[in-house]
C-alpha cells in the first residue's frame, strides 16, 4: 500500500509542477510584451515566474527561463515573443541533501504573445 500511496503523491507532484510551468510561461510571456525595453521586460518574465511558481508551491530556483524572439527585434509591433520555462519536480519525502539531486520529471511549457502596435 506504502509504494501506490508514494506513486499517487508522485504524479499530483509532477501534474502541480505542469499546471505551474503552463501558468508561469503564460504570466511571463504578458508581462514581456507590455515593457517599454527589452532589459526591463526580461526582469519583469523573470519575476511573473517565480511568483507563479511559488503560487504552485515550487521554488524558482529549480527553474529555467528562455526567450526567443521572431524576428530577432524583441520590441518592434508585430514580433512573437515565446517564452519557454522548464521545471525540475523534486521526488517527494525524500531525506537527502540538494547535493543529491534527485528529480521526479522534468516539465516544460512555453507561451507566445505578440508585441502589439500600441503599448
Amino acid at each position: 500500500m506504502v509504494p501506490l500511496v508514494y506513486f499517487v503523491i508522485t504524479v499530483g507532484q509532477i501534474q502541480g509542477g505542469s499546471f505551474a510551468v503552463v501558468g508561469a510561461a503564460d504570466q511571463a510571456a504578458k508581462v514581456y510584451v507590455a515593457q517599454p525595453d527589452e532589459p526591463t521586460a526580461q526582469a519583469a518574465a523573470e519575476q511573473a515566474v517565480s511568483i507563479a511558481l511559488a503560487d504552485f508551491g515550487h521554488r524558482p530556483d529549480k527553474a529555467s527561463i528562455s526567450t526567443r524572439c521572431d524576428p530577432a527585434d524583441c520590441q518592434a509591433p508585430g514580433t512573437a515573443v515565446t517564452i519557454t520555462v522548464s521545471l525540475s519536480v523534486p521526488l517527494p519525502f525524500v531525506p537527502f541533501n540538494s547535493d543529491l539531486r534527485l528529480a521526479a520529471s522534468e516539465v516544460e511549457a512555453s507561451a507566445t504573445q505578440l508585441v502589439g502596435r500600441f503599448r
